[in-house]
C-alpha cells in the first residue's frame, strides 16, 4: 500500500463513525468514476503483471484442467 493511501486510512480512522463512513463513501465515488468496472491497472499492478508475464507466466487456457489433481 502507498504512503498516500496509508496516511489517508489513518487519517479516516481518526474520524467518529459516522465521518469514516462519509470518507469511505466519497472514496467508493472517486474509484468508481475512475473506474467503474474495476478494470483499469494502478501503476504497481501494471508492473506487477508484466514482472509474471515475463517470469515464465503459464496462459490458463493452455492449462489442461482435467488432468489436475490426477495422477
Amino acid at each position: 500500500m502507498s504512503e498516500i493511501a496509508m496516511n489517508a486510512a489513518h487519517m479516516i480512522d481518526m474520524l467518529p463513525d459516522p465521518d469514516k463512513n462519509l470518507a469511505y463513501e466519497l472514496i467508493k465515488k472517486l474509484v468508481l468514476a475512475w473506474d467503474p468496472d474495476f478494470t483499469k491497472l494502478t501503476t504497481e499492478e501494471a508492473k506487477q503483471l508484466e514482472e509474471a508475464k515475463d517470469s515464465g507466466f503459464v496462459d490458463a487456457e493452455e492449462i489442461d484442467w482435467s488432468k489436475i489433481g490426477h495422477e
